[in-house]
């Protein structure tokens, strides 16, 4: 599992700042002259922050990957492809996930971090019709289960559905509960929060390892049928 030697003390103001600063000026030359302190105020908090949450994502999934590579997202941008040739990312994310052959075929769990807050969930992000239609399946002989490990996660605790819908809808003999899951090429639970004081204190690793306990049913749902 990662470790890292200083404890996670939460962001700071100046990590909103280097997003913005860095939007202004998306060059080589700049972020070489201001390295050190995306490294000071991004980079090392990142680190420290995966390692406080290891424990809670360890007893998730004790097969998840924590390599750093694999959890922490890399600031450079691949150019290659793209019209945008800015060299950098203008937002850097955590994914905690098992090491699968494709990444979209299994769920995740993602905080992403920018100049205007944060953002995290969990789900299955444009996987396979194969794994999808896995997905639906397992709903279909567990409604029940289904229901009962996601309605409070909307209701009560606040997350929204995400996901690119079909044009046209799928047909099945489902009740009007299960239509938002089953009717999308990918779903998932998210939120969309503000930059906020909470960012700024170490309780920000904690907040987020409860946050993803709470789809911990949900999570392990998805991880069968992504295995059938």
């Amino acid at each position: 599992m990662t470790t890292h030697s200083t404890p996670f003390a939460g962001f700071s103001p100046a990590t909103i700042q280097f997003f913005r600063d860095l939007s202004e000026n998306n060059n080589k030359p700049w972020f070489d002259e201001h390295k050190t302190v995306y490294q000071s105020v991004l980079q090392e908090p990142l680190k420290a922050l995966v390692t406080a949450m290891t424990p809670a994502m360890y007893a998730i999934d004790n097969n998840i990957d924590f390599r750093p590579a694999r959890v922490l997202s890399r600031i450079y941008r691949d150019i290659r492809f793209s019209h945008d040739k800015s060299p950098y990312k203008t937002h850097l994310w955590i994914t905690f996930q098992r090491f699968v052959a494709k990444w979209e075929n299994f769920p995740a769990f993602f905080m992403e971090l920018s100049a205007d807050g944060y953002t995290y969930g969990m789900g299955l992000y444009g996987s396979d019709k194969k794994i999808m239609d896995s997905f639906r399946s397992q709903i279909e002989y567990e409604q029940k289960h289904f229901e009962a490990i996601t309605k409070d996660l909307i209701t009560k605790h606040g997350f929204q559905l995400g996901g690119d819908e079909y044009k046209r809808p799928l047909k099945n003999d489902l009740p009007d509960y299960f239509q938002a899951w089953v009717q999308r090429k990918g779903v998932y639970l998210i939120k969309n929060c503000p930059v906020g004081k909470e960012m700024f204190d170490a309780g920000f690793a904690t907040l987020l390892a409860n946050e993803f306990t709470l789809m911990k049913a949900l999570y392990g749902f998805m991880a069968e049928a992504c295995d059938m």
